[in-house]
């Protein structure tokens, strides 16, 4: 994670402190939790932003070319990665075009569907998308300051707030094999 100074006092600690102090002792804990995961959004972005600026890529074009890297043949409807990565059809449109700017990826003919657009990832794109991840396993993910089991607990807990603010849809169980 991105080293600075350290401040003498957890700034949101007091806050929560302030929070109870002022008669909110019921949304204090909420505010807390609410400011960390942004707070930690922030350093989290910062050596995701550092590590992907050796490639020339924000984390959006990042998240494209590797969606793409993922998927069958490096092609999928333009439709189908804008739901995938939960983001505005414009903030996907401009993603595009940079990466086609850039030679990472092409824009294609639908072959069955005349009014859709395929992205297919170029050589090239699919080059940086497997460099930039290395890159991001070895300097970001692998190196979050916490043990596998509070890892897990934590990708569980904001799973379950993005479920219940309707995020995603509960995962029907596989029925049992015969």
């Amino acid at each position: 994670m991105v080293r600075g100074t350290p401040l003498p006092v957890d700034p949101i600690a007091e806050a929560r402190r302030q929070w109870i102090a002022h008669g909110w002792a019921d949304a204090a804990d909420g505010m807390s939790a609410v400011t960390s995961v942004m707070r930690a959004h922030q350093l989290m972005l910062a050596e995701v932003d550092r590590t992907l600026k050796t490639f020339a890529l924000t984390f959006a074009r990042y998240e494209m070319l590797r969606l793409l890297a993922f998927a069958r043949g490096g092609r999928m409807p333009m439709a189908s990665a804008t739901a995938r990565l939960q983001v505005h059809p414009a903030s996907v449109t401009n993603t595009v075009d940079r990466l086609e700017r850039d030679g990472l990826l092409r824009r294609e003919p639908h072959p069955r569907d005349g009014r859709a657009t395929l992205l297919a990832l170029t050589d090239r794109g699919r080059d940086v998308a497997e460099k930039a991840t290395e890159a991001l396993n070895e300097q970001v993910f692998s190196r979050i300051e916490l043990d596998e089991d509070r890892l897990r607990d934590l990708v569980h807990a904001i799973a379950r707030l993005r479920l219940a603010a309707g995020d995603f849809m509960e995962p029907r169980p596989l029925p049992d094999p015969l």
